[in-house]
């Protein structure tokens, strides 16, 4: 199976190939839209800015290569943004894929922290990638922005406000959560996701 992780302007994408490296895959990280159009499973990982994220897509084709994808697809943080309508962040035109607009957490209260950083539970489970996964169950989270609750949401979090945790539509998946660096739940969902 040939699993290619989309090389684009964002950090954090060696932590991905590591997290299937542990499950017996070796990626191909790649920003040619040829191989990732090949590939049988891509991932479009990243922490960064969603602007310059987008700058790198398209000037690398790989704008209008990533919405033609037909085999199931993961976006992983900025990842899950960018597969969105539109950011907030920088004021930046997504891929479209998920027809919802990203929104910048505002803080109603002192203790109020941006960004979200640590552990927080999934609610509201609803797809095959989340095989084996229990309501309550933990993952990591870091992040600024976050998309709302919308037609596409199969699970939920909530951090001043409930909002999407992951999103599905068609081949398309997202979490806004890093499975990488959620430990034995986080490992279950690349697991389901390789096997869809």
């Amino acid at each position: 199976m040939e699993i290619a992780i989309i090389k684009y302007n964002a950090g954090n994408v060696r932590s991905v190939e590591n997290a299937l490296k542990r499950l017996g895959i070796t990626p191909k990280l790649s920003d040619n839209p040829e191989i990732i159009a090949k590939a049988d499973r891509v991932l479009f990982p990243g922490q960064g800015e969603a602007n310059n994220a987008m700058r790198y897509l398209k000037e690398h084709k790989l704008d209008d290569t990533i919405k033609t994808l037909k085999q199931p697809v993961l976006g992983i943080c900025i990842g899950q943004q960018l597969l969105c309508k539109h950011t907030e962040e920088g004021d930046t035109d997504g891929l479209g894929i998920f027809d919802v607009e990203v929104k910048r957490f505002r803080p109603k209260l002192h203790e109020d922290k941006v960004p979200a950083m640590g552990w927080n539970s999934l609610h509201g489970i609803s797809s095959d990638i989340f095989k084996g996964v229990e309501n309550g169950e933990y993952v990591y989270f870091v992040h600024s922005y976050y998309v709302p609750l919308c037609e596409s949401t199969i699970a939920t979090t909530n951090h001043i406000t409930p909002y999407s945790a992951a999103l599905q539509k068609g081949n398309f998946y997202a979490t806004q959560f890093h499975p990488e660096k959620s430990g034995a739940v986080g490992e279950k969902i690349l697991k389901n996701f390789l096997e869809l």
